[in-house]
């Protein structure tokens, strides 16, 4: 297995397919990526701009290009030498008509090839979905859907089907002797009973009726087979057999305003397999396992190995063959049992380069016993995003955000208010679920019976609410260490909210541990074990719900540090805490990658590295905003005596324009058209004055209408003749932090990983903002522009940089040089140890120092940082001047020659190196040894 020196995400799309893909590979080349870290490319739902609700996992996406243009691709990679890391899909498909697998199952039911391949509760409690599934599309109540013709029955090559707007689903085969039968006596009149159509059709219906659906699967789908062809060649040749299913289909198919001629398509319609409904249905009742709450993405039983086998056939063939190098697993909480699922994938692929989709709480670390290399790096986002906020100013800042908005919410509370709220209107039916085969489970158990289902109800809902992490892995094994710890924590905040539910959860805390009574039987073991793992798929996407996709728009108090994967309340990281996480990183996960910016981040790794200068200045911000909210109150309109936007809604529009602001004038216009945009997705992720599921017109619009006014150029504008010289001030800053961080990125334990288009500025906001087109052309030629004119006028490059650092050059230059050390001393990068060093003098805390050491090749980190306090606006931290008596202590072992990766310079030290010799032409440091080259 090759741990790949670093990767380079890219986001497929039908306007970027494998072609386009292919036109860049030189310049990832050339750049210094190894591996090409792709986004899903197997065939996805029509017209799919993300490509991860797959509708065949063993199809090649045809919006993305041919197979020819894939094997292109493949082929221009391997000429560059570049790897390929493929994202894989395994918890979910989309549920679709163009999901033949699934289509097969409505159709035929138990008989399906693919009957046990989606997470579906075919033994539900409740009647009306018993033996269906549930499909919530409708975009109104089922009756009156019916009886405006909005659902409709047609009939063509591949049989009878059920239509609604873009869905079609195939009609059951256990129904076409309703349909096929209605109105046979007339045909008889018609054609008469010798007429060899007629003779034929009674001769199919005779079939259909004896159809033995628990007969040999194969004979079974033979025989459907053959029906369904010869019921199509009479359609095709017969014209009295062709009027007669018209005939009928008009008839089931009703009249709009006569209720009544619509009830044999409303019995046709109760004897599939699928039930319509209104979407809002499946937020109370469902009887199938979502990606988080979205209908139309149906969740697959992949602990099943033969689904395993055949949902991952394509793309274990690719790696196989050697196409793809390694592997990125989605969404690995949502599996029924990771690490099993993760052991088979490693018995098909024990060569790959393999990393989990998981988020991990502060603290918390992968699961050792997986095998896999480590984590797609939200943990190290977070933890180096940290080191650029400034701790010691965390309580001014929380009073300037409380005195602003009136907020005193704690974080923790506001987390579990934000859950609960997820459960009621969008996840009562996945808890329902639960609580329904708890008490079934539970009514075998002496201990159990007494326990009500509105208890368990209530207690299930408040456990999900107060779960700490993003789920536990129990499975037939003894709880770890770590998985007792967050259930007791998760039941103890439970109690805390609602003591009176104490029988409940004590009862469903013995179950969680796994605490079997001694006289139960192995099989009702078994079914405890089956609900525990159950249950731990719920507690992950109500994290993600609540939290990262709800909290995390409603505590505004720093919105750099609201990450996917961080902690709101946890303001920055003491540098000799993350020393110590870095080793800890080395020793046990050294090929996790190290992102700062991926397709599901709240916003790009610059707006972020902008935002944390506030926290360096907090007496400034905090004259700033209450002078913005004072100016600005005029521009706002009142929606039910409320100022919109309100207070905190305000306050995280402030910060946001700070961080996301436009370094070109020219982008202004299409800057707040993706304002504003942005902001109708923030309040209704906030689901506190409007939602996605019942929007809140006035106040959107109310908000919309307060940017305009409050970023309109065309008339004289307080705020913004205010507001300009303080972005650009923040700007200068946030550059200095951005070239800080994407070193330490490249330089620290871990894989670097680079979002597409994040090697210039990454002011890109959340999904969907940041998929915008990348502009590949460009970038190619500044990185050949910066190339030529290294060599030679490495220092004339140098000032031009540092004089024009809003064209992104100087960050596209620091990756670039960085990533070439990289793969110079690829060794010492990626198996060296991690040596903190320690700094001295005034500034100590305002540079981040640490070496990487594999004999015998050194590598040594200069990382700037607080430099508010430093420089004024508009210059760099370089030299004696800035640095004065700051100082790095080396260990007596290093070598005393250093040649700087961004300036050639050589640098000779003794037991110490002096900042501002090192820091004297570029602001940031990288320095390998010359003498020592691996």
């Amino acid at each position: 297995m090759l741990t790949p020196v670093a990767t380079y995400r890219i986001q497929f799309s039908p306007s970027f397919g494998f072609d386009s893909a292919r036109s860049i590979v030189p310049y990832l080349s050339e750049l210094g990526i190894s591996h090409i870290y792709a986004s899903p490319i197997l065939k996805a739902k029509s017209g799919s701009l993300h490509c991860y609700d797959v509708v065949d996992p063993n199809r090649l996406n045809p919006a993305l290009g041919t197979e020819d243009d894939f094997q292109r691709l493949i082929e221009a990679t391997a000429a560059n030498e570049l790897g390929w890391v493929q994202d894989v899909v395994p918890n979910h498909m989309a549920f679709d008509s163009d999901n033949q697998m699934l289509m097969d199952v409505l159709e035929s039911g138990p008989q399906s090839s693919y009957f046990g391949f989606f997470d579906i509760d075919w033994d539900h409690g409740y009647e009306n979905i018993r033996g269906r599934l549930l499909a919530p599309f409708l975009g109104r109540f089922y009756g009156e859907c019916l009886e405006d013709g909005e659902i409709a029955l047609s009939y063509g090559p591949e049989g009878l089907s059920v239509r609604y707007g873009d869905l079609s689903f195939p009609a059951s085969i256990r129904s076409y002797p309703t349909f096929f039968s209605y109105g046979v006596n007339d045909l008889k009149k018609r054609v008469g009973a010798e007429h060899p159509d007629f003779v034929k059709l009674l001769g199919i219906l005779y079939v259909l009726q004896t159809l033995d659906p628990s007969g040999d699967r194969t004979d079974w789908q033979d025989q459907v087979k053959f029906v369904k062809r010869i019921l199509w060649e009479l359609y095709s040749q017969s014209h009295e057999f062709r009027a007669h299913l018209d005939r009928n289909i008009e008839a089931f198919n009703g009249q709009k305003g006569k209720p009544e001629s619509f009830s044999l398509f409303d019995e046709l319609l109760s004897q599939q397999f699928f039930q319509l409904s209104f979407w809002k249905v499946a937020t109370k009742e469902i009887n199938y396992r979502r990606f988080f709450n979205i209908n139309g993405l149906i969740s697959v039983r992949t602990e099943d190995e033969e689904v395993l086998d055949q949902t991952h056939a394509l793309i274990l063939g690719l790696l196989r063959q050697g196409a793809f190098s390694g592997l990125r697993i989605d969404h690995v909480d949502g599996l029924f049992d990771p690490t099993t699922y993760l052991e088979r994938l490693r018995k098909r692929a024990p060569d790959a380069y393999i990393v989990v989709e998981k988020i991990l709480d502060v603290g918390e670390e992968l699961p050792e016993t997986w095998p896999v290399q480590g984590s797609t790096g939200y943990d190290f986002l977070n933890d180096l995003n940290g080191l650029f906020c400034e701790v010691s100013h965390e309580r001014a800042l929380s009073r300037t955000y409380s005195t602003f908005t009136g907020s005193s919410a704690r974080l923790r509370d506001l987390v579990i208010s934000k859950k609960m709220l997820i459960i009621q209107e969008h996840m009562a039916g996945e808890v329902n679920n639960l609580a329904q085969e708890l008490k079934t489970i539970s009514s075998r158990d002496r201990h159990g019976s007494d326990i009500t289902m509105y208890g368990l109800r209530r207690a299930i809902a408040e456990l999900l609410s107060a779960f700490p992490v993003y789920r536990t892995y129990i499975n037939s094994d003894a709880p770890s260490d770590n998985d007792r710890r967050y259930i007791a924590e998760a039941v103890d905040r439970a109690m805390n909210r609602g003591p009176a539910l104490m029988p409940e959860l004590n009862f469903i805390r013995r179950f969680l541990l796994l605490q079997f009574p001694p006289y139960m039987e192995e099989e009702q073991k078994r079914e405890w074990v089956a609900f525990v793992m159950r249950f731990q798929q719920f507690t992950g996407p109500l994290m993600a719900k609540g939290y990262e996709d709800t909290a995390l728009y409603v505590y505004n108090r720093l919105i750099s540090l609201n990450e996917v994967g961080g902690s709101a309340d946890r303001f920055g990281m003491k540098v000799q805490d993350f020393h110590y996480i870095a080793e800890r990183r080395q020793n046990q996960w050294p090929g996790s990658l190290n992102t700062t910016s991926t397709h599901d981040t709240k916003r790009g790794e610059d707006v972020r590295a902008r935002i944390n200068v506030l926290s360096e200045i907090p007496a400034e911000w905090d004259k700033k905003v209450r002078h913005w909210g004072k100016i600005n109150r005029p521009k706002k309109r009142r929606v039910r005596e409320l100022g919109v936007p309100d207070r905190n809604d305000e306050y995280f529009f402030y910060q946001t324009l700070l961080g996301a602001f436009p370094n070109d004038s020219r982008e202004y216009p299409q800057f707040v058209e993706r304002l504003k945009d942005y902001i109708i997705k923030v309040v209704r992720e906030a689901k506190v004055h409007t939602k996605w599921i019942q929007p809140d017109a006035p106040y959107e619009e109310a908000y919309l209408a307060f940017v305009d006014a409050v970023l309109d150029r065309s008339v004289p504008n307080e705020f913004l003749e205010d507001f300009l010289p303080f972005q650009r001030k923040i700007a200068h800053y946030g550059v200095l932090n951005s070239l800080s961080q994407v070193l330490i990125k490249i330089t620290a334990p871990g894989v670097p990983d680079f979002y597409q288009g994040s090697e210039l500025w990454d002011f890109n906001l959340v999904d969907p903002d940041n998929r915008r087109p990348v502009d590949f052309q460009t970038r190619h030629s500044m990185l050949r522009d910066i190339g030529q004119r290294s060599r030679g006028r490495l220092q004339a490059l140098i000032r031009d940089l540092l004089a024009s650092p809003h064209d992104g050059r100087i960050k596209l230059f620091v990756i670039h040089r960085a990533l070439q050390a990289r793969k110079r001393f690829r060794e010492t990068f990626q198996q060296g140890t991690y040596i903190a060093l320690a700094t001295t003098g005034d500034l100590r805390r305002h540079v981040i120092a640490f070496a990487r050491r594999a004999e015998p090749g050194w590598a040594l980190v200069l990382a700037p940082r607080f430099l508010c306090a430093l420089v004024d606006e508009g210059r760099y931290p370089l030299g004696e001047e800035a640095w004065r008596d700051t100082e790095v202590v080396l260990p007596a072992d290093m070598p005393a020659e250093w040649q700087n990766t961004f300036t050639d310079q050589v640098l000779h030290t003794g037991n110490s190196m002096r900042v501002g010799r090192a820091l004297d032409r570029f602001p940031v440091g990288l320095f390998v040894s010359h003498l020592h080259e691996s």
